[in-house]
């Protein structure tokens, strides 16, 4: 993988997504440009695995001429056997509405009758440059599903996901308080290791 310089695209079209990737490459000295800015077009994610689609994207991105770096992520819960996962933001249907996204992982935990609220989000970063070689980066944070959900911040699963040794919601926590904790920071630990 040539060395980064300069600007990144970060392949994503997800606004909370972009400024979360932005915010972990300013460090860098990395410029974050999004797919959406660059009017390139969303791949299909046909992968089956987080790794796979985080790949699917990067590649798509490179169209660009630049290197760049995609992330898949989603929510495992434990009880749902790992359900929604990929299919993270599919769950809130066409319009991506993750209100009723979260309201289906409620009722199908409901209709479990299960105690178990175990879960965890997981993130993994493709970083793809322009002549197709790709490397990915893993990050999970464990934690447990609470209802109804708490917080007005963050994006996604956040007001329902309270992450292992915090009483407070991803959706409760500012942004400067949720970024170390989360799955992306982890993944992007080892990305960071891997430019060194």
């Amino acid at each position: 993988m040539p060395k980064l310089t300069g600007r990144l695209v970060v392949a994503s079209h997800n606004a909370g997504k972009v400024r979360e990737i932005a915010a972990l490459l300013g460090p860098l000295g990395l410029e974050a440009v999004s797919a959406g800015e660059l009017n390139l077009p969303e791949p299909d994610e046909t992968a089956d695995t987080f790794e796979g689609n985080a790949e699917l994207k990067a590649l798509a991105a490179t169209l660009s001429g630049l290197p760049s770096l995609a992330d898949d992520s989603g929510l495992e819960v434990h009880a749902l056997g790992g359900a929604p996962g990929i299919y993270s933001a599919r769950w809130g249907g066409p319009e991506k509405d993750f209100g009723f996204a979260m309201r289906r992982v409620h009722d199908e935990l409901t209709a479990l009758g299960t105690q178990n609220m175990r879960a965890r989000f997981v993130c993994v970063l493709a970083l793809a440059s322009p002549d197709g070689e790709v490397q990915t980066f893993r990050g999970e944070v464990d934690g447990r599903i609470v209802w109804p959900p708490r917080g007005e911040k963050g994006f996604g699963y956040d007001p329902i996901f309270e992450p292992e040794g915090h009483s407070r919601t991803f959706g409760e926590m500012s942004h400067d308080e949720k970024l170390p904790l989360t799955h992306r920071a982890r993944a992007f630990e080892k990305f960071i290791a891997s430019l060194k």
